[in-house]
Protein backbone atom coordinates (compact mmCIF):
# COMPACT_ATOMS: atom_id res chain seq x y z
CA UNK A 1 0.00 0.00 0.00
CA UNK A 2 1.27 3.66 -0.84
CA UNK A 3 2.20 5.81 1.57
CA UNK A 4 0.37 9.02 1.41
CA UNK A 5 2.68 12.48 1.32
CA UNK A 6 1.62 15.22 3.46
CA UNK A 7 1.90 18.71 2.38
CA UNK A 8 3.95 19.50 4.72
CA UNK A 9 6.88 16.69 6.34
CA UNK A 10 7.60 17.68 9.98
CA UNK A 11 10.50 16.33 11.90
CA UNK A 12 10.79 15.74 15.49
CA UNK A 13 12.73 18.20 17.79
CA UNK A 14 14.86 14.56 18.51
CA UNK A 15 15.62 13.99 14.12
CA UNK A 16 17.10 17.65 14.66
CA UNK A 17 20.85 17.51 13.28
CA UNK A 18 23.26 17.44 16.43
CA UNK A 19 26.51 17.60 14.42
CA UNK A 20 27.07 19.40 11.01
CA UNK A 21 27.72 17.98 7.90
CA UNK A 22 31.38 18.89 6.24
CA UNK A 23 31.13 18.25 2.69
CA UNK A 24 35.07 18.56 2.18
CA UNK A 25 36.19 15.55 4.32
CA UNK A 26 34.16 12.81 1.75
CA UNK A 27 36.07 15.03 -1.51
CA UNK A 28 38.83 13.05 -2.90
CA UNK A 29 39.84 16.37 -4.49
CA UNK A 30 39.93 19.12 -1.92
CA UNK A 31 38.99 22.67 -2.77
CA UNK A 32 41.99 24.79 -3.52
CA UNK A 33 43.65 26.93 -0.27
CA UNK A 34 42.79 29.97 0.97
CA UNK A 35 45.73 32.53 0.37
CA UNK A 36 47.20 35.40 2.25
CA UNK A 37 46.88 38.81 -0.09
CA UNK A 38 50.62 39.58 0.44
CA UNK A 39 52.22 36.66 0.14
CA UNK A 40 50.52 34.28 -1.73
CA UNK A 41 50.98 31.20 0.70
CA UNK A 42 48.24 29.16 2.35
CA UNK A 43 46.87 31.25 5.16
CA UNK A 44 47.06 29.13 8.72
CA UNK A 45 45.06 29.19 11.78
CA UNK A 46 46.86 32.45 12.93
CA UNK A 47 46.53 34.37 9.95
CA UNK A 48 42.42 33.93 9.43
CA UNK A 49 42.39 34.34 13.07
CA UNK A 50 43.09 37.60 12.94
CA UNK A 51 40.25 38.20 10.88
CA UNK A 52 37.70 35.33 12.17
CA UNK A 53 37.00 33.81 15.57
CA UNK A 54 39.26 31.34 16.02
CA UNK A 55 37.10 28.65 16.59
CA UNK A 56 35.78 29.84 13.56
CA UNK A 57 38.72 29.87 11.47
CA UNK A 58 39.20 26.13 12.53
CA UNK A 59 36.23 25.38 10.97
CA UNK A 60 37.16 26.77 7.78
CA UNK A 61 39.95 24.62 7.65
CA UNK A 62 38.81 21.64 8.34
CA UNK A 63 38.80 19.34 5.82
CA UNK A 64 38.99 15.85 7.65
CA UNK A 65 36.25 15.57 10.08
CA UNK A 66 32.89 14.78 8.33
CA UNK A 67 31.01 15.85 11.45
CA UNK A 68 31.48 19.08 14.03
CA UNK A 69 29.31 18.57 17.02
CA UNK A 70 26.93 21.34 16.78
CA UNK A 71 27.37 23.33 20.56
CA UNK A 72 24.30 22.61 22.63
CA UNK A 73 23.29 25.89 23.25
CA UNK A 74 23.16 26.40 19.27
CA UNK A 75 20.80 23.63 18.92
CA UNK A 76 18.82 25.07 21.92
CA UNK A 77 18.14 28.26 19.48
CA UNK A 78 17.54 26.53 16.58
CA UNK A 79 14.61 25.13 18.85
CA UNK A 80 12.69 28.00 18.10
CA UNK A 81 12.34 27.32 14.58
CA UNK A 82 13.64 23.72 13.33
CA UNK A 83 13.05 21.64 12.30
CA UNK A 84 11.89 23.65 9.40
CA UNK A 85 9.15 21.83 6.61
CA UNK A 86 9.73 20.34 3.73
CA UNK A 87 6.29 21.07 1.22
CA UNK A 88 5.15 19.07 -1.40
CA UNK A 89 4.18 21.24 -3.53
CA UNK A 90 1.04 19.79 -4.65
CA UNK A 91 -0.91 22.95 -6.56
CA UNK A 92 2.13 23.85 -8.34
CA UNK A 93 2.17 20.30 -9.84
CA UNK A 94 -1.62 20.39 -10.29
CA UNK A 95 -1.10 23.86 -12.37
CA UNK A 96 2.05 22.67 -14.46
CA UNK A 97 -0.05 19.59 -15.13
CA UNK A 98 3.39 17.98 -14.57
CA UNK A 99 4.08 14.05 -13.86
CA UNK A 100 7.08 15.53 -11.47
CA UNK A 101 6.88 15.58 -7.45
CA UNK A 102 7.99 18.86 -6.45
CA UNK A 103 9.41 19.46 -2.97
CA UNK A 104 10.63 22.78 -1.14
CA UNK A 105 12.49 23.00 1.88
CA UNK A 106 11.05 26.52 3.83
CA UNK A 107 13.86 28.37 5.49
CA UNK A 108 11.98 31.29 5.98
CA UNK A 109 9.55 30.38 9.36
CA UNK A 110 11.75 33.25 11.24
CA UNK A 111 11.74 36.37 12.03
CA UNK A 112 14.78 37.30 9.91
CA UNK A 113 12.72 35.65 7.16
CA UNK A 114 15.95 33.64 5.76
CA UNK A 115 17.94 30.32 6.44
CA UNK A 116 20.64 33.08 7.17
CA UNK A 117 20.08 32.33 11.24
CA UNK A 118 21.26 29.08 11.21
CA UNK A 119 25.51 29.96 10.68
CA UNK A 120 24.50 33.83 12.18
CA UNK A 121 23.95 32.08 15.53
CA UNK A 122 26.76 30.06 15.16
CA UNK A 123 28.91 32.72 14.20
CA UNK A 124 27.62 35.05 16.95
CA UNK A 125 27.94 32.06 19.81
CA UNK A 126 31.89 31.68 18.96
CA UNK A 127 32.52 35.14 19.16
CA UNK A 128 30.72 35.42 22.71
CA UNK A 129 32.62 32.22 23.81
CA UNK A 130 35.90 33.70 22.39
CA UNK A 131 34.92 37.09 24.57
CA UNK A 132 35.01 39.36 21.87
CA UNK A 133 33.23 42.63 22.53
CA UNK A 134 31.53 42.62 19.08
CA UNK A 135 31.16 41.69 15.20
CA UNK A 136 31.13 43.25 12.11
CA UNK A 137 30.09 42.43 8.52
CA UNK A 138 28.41 43.45 4.65
CA UNK A 139 25.04 42.83 3.84
CA UNK A 140 23.53 42.73 0.48
CA UNK A 141 19.87 42.23 0.14
CA UNK A 142 19.80 42.63 4.25
CA UNK A 143 19.07 38.99 4.87
CA UNK A 144 22.76 38.20 6.65
CA UNK A 145 22.09 41.52 8.31
CA UNK A 146 18.93 40.79 10.09
CA UNK A 147 19.84 37.42 10.72
CA UNK A 148 23.56 38.16 12.70
CA UNK A 149 21.36 41.25 14.32
CA UNK A 150 19.21 38.92 15.87
CA UNK A 151 22.37 36.68 17.04
CA UNK A 152 23.67 39.01 18.48
CA UNK A 153 21.43 40.54 20.32
CA UNK A 154 20.76 37.01 21.93
CA UNK A 155 24.11 37.09 22.81
CA UNK A 156 24.43 40.71 24.17
CA UNK A 157 27.14 41.56 21.36
CA UNK A 158 26.95 44.48 19.45
CA UNK A 159 26.62 44.01 15.66
CA UNK A 160 28.31 46.84 12.58
CA UNK A 161 26.73 46.40 9.57
CA UNK A 162 27.95 47.65 5.94
CA UNK A 163 25.10 47.36 3.61
CA UNK A 164 25.25 47.79 0.04
CA UNK A 165 24.03 51.23 -0.47
CA UNK A 166 21.30 50.25 -3.48
CA UNK A 167 19.64 48.32 -1.18
CA UNK A 168 20.19 50.18 2.05
CA UNK A 169 17.99 52.42 -0.30
CA UNK A 170 15.73 50.11 -1.98
CA UNK A 171 14.82 48.41 0.77
CA UNK A 172 14.55 50.72 4.13
CA UNK A 173 12.39 48.33 6.44
CA UNK A 174 14.81 45.72 6.53
CA UNK A 175 17.17 48.58 7.57
CA UNK A 176 14.94 49.01 10.39
CA UNK A 177 14.88 45.26 11.68
CA UNK A 178 18.24 45.20 12.30
CA UNK A 179 18.30 48.58 14.20
CA UNK A 180 15.44 47.14 15.52
CA UNK A 181 17.68 44.49 17.39
CA UNK A 182 20.27 46.98 17.88
CA UNK A 183 22.67 47.04 15.05
CA UNK A 184 24.06 49.89 13.55
CA UNK A 185 23.64 49.77 9.99
CA UNK A 186 26.37 51.80 7.45
CA UNK A 187 25.56 52.11 3.71
CA UNK A 188 28.48 50.93 2.17
CA UNK A 189 30.85 52.00 0.09
CA UNK A 190 30.30 54.92 3.08
CA UNK A 191 33.18 57.54 3.94
CA UNK A 192 33.57 56.66 7.43
CA UNK A 193 36.68 53.61 6.29
CA UNK A 194 39.77 54.52 4.28
CA UNK A 195 38.81 51.57 1.97
CA UNK A 196 35.11 52.89 1.54
CA UNK A 197 36.53 56.44 0.60
CA UNK A 198 39.03 55.21 -1.99
CA UNK A 199 36.49 53.37 -3.38
CA UNK A 200 33.86 56.65 -3.86
CA UNK A 201 36.65 58.21 -5.55
CA UNK A 202 37.45 55.56 -8.30
CA UNK A 203 33.25 54.91 -8.22
CA UNK A 204 31.52 58.39 -7.49
CA UNK A 205 27.95 57.47 -7.34
CA UNK A 206 28.08 53.82 -7.10
CA UNK A 207 25.25 52.08 -5.48
CA UNK A 208 27.81 49.62 -4.13
CA UNK A 209 28.27 45.75 -4.32
CA UNK A 210 29.19 42.73 -1.74
CA UNK A 211 32.96 43.32 -2.82
CA UNK A 212 32.99 46.77 -1.40
CA UNK A 213 30.88 45.85 1.59
CA UNK A 214 32.68 43.02 2.85
CA UNK A 215 36.14 45.47 2.88
CA UNK A 216 34.47 47.92 4.72
CA UNK A 217 33.33 45.46 7.24
CA UNK A 218 37.10 43.71 7.38
CA UNK A 219 38.50 47.21 7.60
CA UNK A 220 36.25 47.90 10.92
CA UNK A 221 36.46 44.53 12.62
CA UNK A 222 40.82 45.21 12.44
CA UNK A 223 40.71 48.60 13.79
CA UNK A 224 38.55 47.76 16.55
CA UNK A 225 39.97 45.67 19.52
CA UNK A 226 37.77 43.08 20.93
CA UNK A 227 35.89 43.15 16.88
CA UNK A 228 36.33 40.21 15.05
CA UNK A 229 34.67 39.84 11.27
CA UNK A 230 32.12 37.44 10.16
CA UNK A 231 30.26 36.45 7.00
CA UNK A 232 26.87 35.20 5.87
CA UNK A 233 27.83 33.17 2.52
CA UNK A 234 30.97 32.08 0.06
CA UNK A 235 32.99 30.46 3.32
CA UNK A 236 33.61 26.62 3.93
CA UNK A 237 32.46 27.02 7.75
CA UNK A 238 29.12 28.94 6.65
CA UNK A 239 28.52 26.04 3.94
CA UNK A 240 29.44 23.72 7.32
CA UNK A 241 26.44 25.55 9.31
CA UNK A 242 23.84 25.58 6.86
CA UNK A 243 24.65 21.78 6.21
CA UNK A 244 21.29 21.57 8.76
CA UNK A 245 19.13 22.43 5.43
CA UNK A 246 20.42 19.15 3.53
CA UNK A 247 20.52 16.83 6.61
CA UNK A 248 17.10 17.81 7.58
CA UNK A 249 15.61 17.84 4.05
CA UNK A 250 17.55 13.88 3.83
CA UNK A 251 15.97 12.68 7.28
CA UNK A 252 12.60 14.03 5.68
CA UNK A 253 12.56 12.07 2.32
CA UNK A 254 14.15 8.97 4.46
CA UNK A 255 11.12 9.25 6.24
CA UNK A 256 8.75 8.50 3.68
CA UNK A 257 10.80 6.73 1.54
CA UNK A 258 10.93 9.47 -0.91
CA UNK A 259 13.83 9.69 -3.39
CA UNK A 260 15.21 12.76 -4.90
CA UNK A 261 16.30 13.13 -8.57
CA UNK A 262 17.29 16.74 -8.62
CA UNK A 263 18.03 18.98 -5.95
CA UNK A 264 18.14 22.64 -7.05
CA UNK A 265 19.62 25.82 -5.01
CA UNK A 266 19.98 29.75 -5.49
CA UNK A 267 23.42 30.31 -5.56
CA UNK A 268 25.27 33.54 -4.93
CA UNK A 269 27.60 32.99 -2.69
CA UNK A 270 27.15 29.58 -2.29
CA UNK A 271 25.57 29.57 1.44
CA UNK A 272 22.34 27.71 1.11
CA UNK A 273 22.74 26.05 -2.00
CA UNK A 274 26.04 24.25 0.18
CA UNK A 275 24.00 23.49 2.83
CA UNK A 276 21.19 22.23 1.16
CA UNK A 277 22.97 19.92 -1.41
CA UNK A 278 26.14 18.93 0.78
CA UNK A 279 24.46 15.50 2.16
CA UNK A 280 23.83 14.40 -0.94
CA UNK A 281 26.62 15.70 -2.37
CA UNK A 282 28.64 13.46 -0.01
CA UNK A 283 25.96 10.61 -0.64
CA UNK A 284 27.02 10.61 -4.55
CA UNK A 285 30.75 11.18 -4.08
CA UNK A 286 30.85 7.89 -1.35
CA UNK A 287 29.33 5.89 -4.49
CA UNK A 288 25.84 5.46 -2.53
CA UNK A 289 23.74 7.57 -4.51
CA UNK A 290 23.09 9.42 -7.68
CA UNK A 291 21.65 13.16 -8.54
CA UNK A 292 21.16 16.29 -10.51
CA UNK A 293 22.05 19.26 -8.68
CA UNK A 294 21.18 22.85 -10.04
CA UNK A 295 23.11 26.19 -9.07
CA UNK A 296 20.57 29.11 -10.20
CA UNK A 297 22.28 32.32 -10.27
CA UNK A 298 20.83 36.17 -11.42
CA UNK A 299 22.16 36.89 -15.69
CA UNK A 300 23.45 40.05 -14.30
CA UNK A 301 26.31 38.50 -12.11
CA UNK A 302 26.99 35.38 -14.03
CA UNK A 303 30.18 33.23 -11.55
CA UNK A 304 29.35 30.10 -12.52
CA UNK A 305 28.15 29.98 -15.59
CA UNK A 306 30.66 32.97 -17.18
CA UNK A 307 33.25 33.18 -14.76
CA UNK A 308 36.72 32.24 -14.62
CA UNK A 309 37.75 29.18 -12.34
CA UNK A 310 40.92 31.34 -11.00
CA UNK A 311 42.31 32.73 -7.56
CA UNK A 312 40.57 35.70 -6.98
CA UNK A 313 39.73 38.38 -4.41
CA UNK A 314 36.81 37.63 -1.99
CA UNK A 315 36.16 41.71 -1.60
CA UNK A 316 36.90 44.59 -4.07
CA UNK A 317 39.51 46.02 -1.83
CA UNK A 318 41.85 43.20 -1.81
CA UNK A 319 42.68 42.55 1.42
CA UNK A 320 40.86 39.42 2.25
CA UNK A 321 42.62 35.68 1.74
CA UNK A 322 42.33 35.16 -2.46
CA UNK A 323 40.33 32.26 -2.75
CA UNK A 324 40.34 29.91 -6.02
CA UNK A 325 36.48 30.28 -7.11
CA UNK A 326 34.55 30.68 -10.35
CA UNK A 327 34.53 34.52 -10.14
CA UNK A 328 33.64 37.19 -12.88
CA UNK A 329 36.37 39.61 -10.91
CA UNK A 330 36.75 41.00 -7.34
CA UNK A 331 36.51 45.04 -9.44
CA UNK A 332 32.93 43.86 -10.98
CA UNK A 333 29.61 45.89 -9.50
CA UNK A 334 26.25 44.69 -10.27
CA UNK A 335 24.06 46.85 -12.12
CA UNK A 336 21.75 49.22 -9.25
CA UNK A 337 18.29 48.05 -11.16
CA UNK A 338 19.51 44.29 -10.26
CA UNK A 339 16.69 43.63 -7.55
CA UNK A 340 17.15 39.78 -7.14
CA UNK A 341 19.40 39.87 -4.61
CA UNK A 342 23.02 37.03 -5.81
CA UNK A 343 25.14 40.07 -5.74
CA UNK A 344 28.41 38.73 -5.45
CA UNK A 345 31.02 37.93 -7.96
CA UNK A 346 32.53 34.93 -6.99
CA UNK A 347 31.01 31.15 -5.38
CA UNK A 348 32.56 28.89 -2.27
CA UNK A 349 35.13 27.39 -2.86
CA UNK A 350 33.87 23.65 -2.47
CA UNK A 351 30.99 24.45 -4.91
CA UNK A 352 33.22 26.12 -6.96
CA UNK A 353 35.35 23.04 -7.14
CA UNK A 354 32.21 20.54 -7.70
CA UNK A 355 31.36 22.64 -10.98
CA UNK A 356 34.46 22.12 -12.30
CA UNK A 357 34.77 18.60 -11.82
CA UNK A 358 30.99 18.46 -13.31
CA UNK A 359 29.31 17.32 -10.27
CA UNK A 360 27.23 21.04 -9.87
CA UNK A 361 25.41 22.21 -12.90
CA UNK A 362 24.42 26.26 -13.19
CA UNK A 363 22.32 28.37 -15.20
CA UNK A 364 21.17 31.46 -14.90
CA UNK A 365 17.67 33.64 -15.51
CA UNK A 366 17.08 37.20 -16.58
CA UNK A 367 15.41 38.93 -13.71
CA UNK A 368 12.22 39.15 -14.73
CA UNK A 369 11.91 35.71 -15.35
CA UNK A 370 12.70 35.06 -11.59
CA UNK A 371 9.96 37.15 -10.75
CA UNK A 372 7.19 35.52 -12.83
CA UNK A 373 8.21 32.18 -11.14
CA UNK A 374 7.90 34.35 -8.08
CA UNK A 375 4.43 35.64 -8.75
CA UNK A 376 3.29 32.30 -9.96
CA UNK A 377 4.23 30.32 -6.86
CA UNK A 378 3.24 32.92 -4.80
CA UNK A 379 -0.53 32.62 -6.40
CA UNK A 380 0.06 28.93 -6.29
CA UNK A 381 1.58 28.35 -3.39
CA UNK A 382 0.53 30.71 -0.64
CA UNK A 383 4.31 32.23 -0.15
CA UNK A 384 5.71 35.03 -1.52
CA UNK A 385 8.95 34.10 -1.82
CA UNK A 386 12.68 36.31 -1.61
CA UNK A 387 13.48 37.42 -5.28
CA UNK A 388 16.90 35.11 -4.32
CA UNK A 389 14.54 31.68 -3.33
CA UNK A 390 12.82 32.85 -6.95
CA UNK A 391 15.70 31.41 -9.08
CA UNK A 392 15.60 28.24 -7.49
CA UNK A 393 11.37 28.72 -8.04
CA UNK A 394 12.24 29.57 -11.81
CA UNK A 395 14.41 26.25 -12.34
CA UNK A 396 11.97 24.22 -10.60
CA UNK A 397 9.59 25.45 -12.75
CA UNK A 398 12.02 24.29 -16.11
CA UNK A 399 12.75 20.96 -15.18
CA UNK A 400 9.28 19.85 -14.18
CA UNK A 401 8.09 21.20 -17.46
CA UNK A 402 10.59 18.99 -18.97
CA UNK A 403 9.42 16.16 -17.16
CA UNK A 404 6.12 17.10 -18.84
CA UNK A 405 7.08 16.82 -22.38
CA UNK A 406 8.67 13.81 -21.68
CA UNK A 407 6.50 12.03 -19.04
CA UNK A 408 9.05 10.89 -16.27
CA UNK A 409 8.40 11.15 -12.59
CA UNK A 410 11.02 12.63 -11.47
CA UNK A 411 11.59 14.33 -8.05
CA UNK A 412 12.21 17.44 -7.58
CA UNK A 413 13.35 19.41 -4.32
CA UNK A 414 14.48 22.93 -4.09
CA UNK A 415 15.58 25.30 -1.27
CA UNK A 416 13.35 27.99 -0.16
CA UNK A 417 15.63 30.22 1.18
CA UNK A 418 13.45 32.80 2.88
CA UNK A 419 10.09 35.29 2.35
CA UNK A 420 10.07 38.11 0.16
CA UNK A 421 8.14 40.66 2.30
CA UNK A 422 10.94 43.34 2.78
CA UNK A 423 11.64 43.05 -0.89
CA UNK A 424 8.87 44.74 -2.73
CA UNK A 425 10.12 47.48 -4.32
CA UNK A 426 11.63 44.69 -6.72
CA UNK A 427 8.11 43.51 -6.93
CA UNK A 428 6.22 46.79 -7.36
CA UNK A 429 9.24 47.45 -10.46
CA UNK A 430 7.97 44.22 -11.84
CA UNK A 431 4.02 44.70 -11.55
CA UNK A 432 4.34 48.42 -13.41
CA UNK A 433 6.42 46.74 -16.23
CA UNK A 434 9.74 48.91 -14.94
CA UNK A 435 11.73 45.97 -13.68
CA UNK A 436 14.71 45.72 -16.40
CA UNK A 437 17.30 42.72 -16.88
CA UNK A 438 20.57 43.27 -17.48
CA UNK A 439 23.53 41.09 -18.78
CA UNK A 440 26.97 42.24 -18.63
CA UNK A 441 28.56 41.90 -22.11
CA UNK A 442 31.38 40.54 -22.97
CA UNK A 443 33.69 43.05 -23.00
CA UNK A 444 33.11 44.35 -19.18
CA UNK A 445 32.93 40.47 -17.60
CA UNK A 446 36.89 40.72 -19.43
CA UNK A 447 37.53 44.45 -17.94
CA UNK A 448 37.00 43.04 -15.01
CA UNK A 449 38.78 39.35 -15.09
CA UNK A 450 41.84 41.18 -16.42
CA UNK A 451 42.33 42.41 -12.88
CA UNK A 452 42.34 38.95 -11.27
CA UNK A 453 45.98 38.53 -9.51
CA UNK A 454 48.50 36.99 -10.94
CA UNK A 455 49.19 33.77 -8.79
CA UNK A 456 51.79 31.30 -10.48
Amino acid sequence: MAIEIPYKIYLEESEMPKAWYNLRADMKVKPAPLLDPKTHKPATLDDLSAVFCRELAQQELNETDAYIEIPEEIRNFYKMYRPSPLVRAYCLEKKLGTPAKIYYKFEGNNTSGSHKLNSAIAQAYYAKKQGLKGVTTETGAGQWGTALSMACSYFDLDCRVFMVKVSYEQKPFRREVMRTYGASVTPSPSETTEIGKKILAAHPGTGGSLGCAVSEAVECAVSNEGYRYVLGSVLNQVLLHQSVIGLETKTALEKYGIKADVIIGCAGGGSNLGGLISPFVGEQLRGEANYKFIAVEPASCPSLTRGKYAYDYADTGMICPLAKMYTIGADYIPAPNHAGGLRYHGMNTTLSELHAQGILEAVSYQQTDVFAAAEEFARIEGILPAPESSHAIRAAIDEAMKCKETGEEKTIVFGLTGTGYFDLAGYKNYNDGKLQNYIPTDEELAQSLAKLPNIG
